[in-house]
């Protein structure tokens, strides 16, 4: 048999130039190298699976991928799992960072013709680290889709999956502790009878402005009509938790931001669905924020807190990741 280190070197699965190198799936011709150093390896012929096969092959591994994966990383019926969060997102090296003044004005460019249009309700990949005293803090992955009806009422879809290892079992704490479950198994699904409020973020938001941030400081804080650029961050996740701004409201949104005090342009990343964004960081005493903005629209892309620095009492290091959101249309 080769040795494995020369196939190894031969196959380069993942290159360091990859673009997904470090946190995401392999891309076609990755799997493509990596099935044909497995054929290799094992002394078989090489039988390259097409884009269907793969998802059948899928489909049928994951009772078994499902079932070692429970015993690896449960350890037994008591254990604590301990799967590593999402790496903290990272701006590409000398990359042009566009200030928030400059990315309003494309936005406001944008959103002329006034499409897309706002709706009601959100499509939401997160991440969020669960912490415990007596257990390594574990990364809970799950996708969220509300939409609401022509007659007031709205239905709530909350699905296990993580899109970085598509196919793969996935940890959620729904039920009485952490375990895993299937990719794509579907954690809840509720319906919920007609209803209607005209206070923050459940009424409709503004396309000015100045009228937004009077929306949001409602929404954070009633009554106060004032806002730390923390708690602008804050409503700015609950708004888009409940609406798919549209081009405008997208564009008041900027704005708003660029007026906000310590929200730093920091260059282009890419973020967890693949996406090229513009990233503007914020520090606040215990968290780092990341806002992720489309580059063409201003569109919120995603928002990211990290630890600032390490928390030996949760085995968390400065930069790992506390939550993230990625919002789609």
């Amino acid at each position: 048999m080769p040795d494995e280190l020369d196939l190894l070197r031969r196959a380069d699965p993942v290159p360091a130039h990859g673009p997904y190198f470090g946190d995401g799936p392999l891309d076609h011709h990755a799997e493509r190298r990596l099935e044909l150093l497995l054929a290799e390896g094992e002394g078989r012929p090489v039988r390259l699976r097409t884009p269907r096969a793969r998802l059948w092959w899928g489909l049928a591994a994951t009772a078994v991928v499902l079932a070692t994966t429970l015993t690896a990383l449960l350890g037994g019926p008591g254990g604590q799992p301990a799967v590593a969060a999402p790496r903290p997102l990272a701006v590409r090296a000398h990359s042009t960072a566009v200030p928030l003044d400059r990315m309003a004005r494309l936005a406001a460019a944008a959103a002329a013709d006034g499409s897309p249009g706002l709706r009601k309700g959100t499509h939401v990949q997160s991440w969020s680290l669960g912490m415990s005293d007596d257990g390594p803090p574990v990364t809970l992955p799950e996708e969220r889709v509300v939409r609401w009806h022509a007659d007031d009422s709205h239905t709530e879809l909350v699905v296990a999956t993580d899109p970085r290892h598509p196919g793969r079992p996935v940890l959620t704490d729904e039920g009485a502790a952490s375990h895993l479950v299937a990719d794509g198994q579907v954690l809840s699904r509720t319906d919920y009878p007609p209803s209607w409020s005209d206070a923050p973020p459940e009424a409709r938001p503004p396309h000015e402005p100045a009228a937004l941030r009077a929306y949001l400081a409602e929404a954070a804080r009633p009554g106060t009509g004032t806002l730390t650029t923390s708690e602008l961050l804050d409503a700015v996740q609950e708004l888009l938790d409940h609406w798919t701004l549209g081009a405008r409201e997208s564009a008041a949104l900027v704005r708003t931001l660029a007026d906000a005090e310590g929200v730093h342009p920091a260059g282009q990343v890419t973020d967890r669905l693949g996406r090229p964004g513009q990233a503007y960081t914020y520090d606040a005493p215990g968290a780092r924020r990341m806002l992720i903005l489309d580059p063409r629209t201003g569109a919120v892309l995603g928002l990211e807190t990290t630890f600032p620095r390490d928390d030996p009492r949760y085995g968390v290091k400065a930069g790992d990741v506390m939550d993230y959101s990625a919002w789609m249309r």
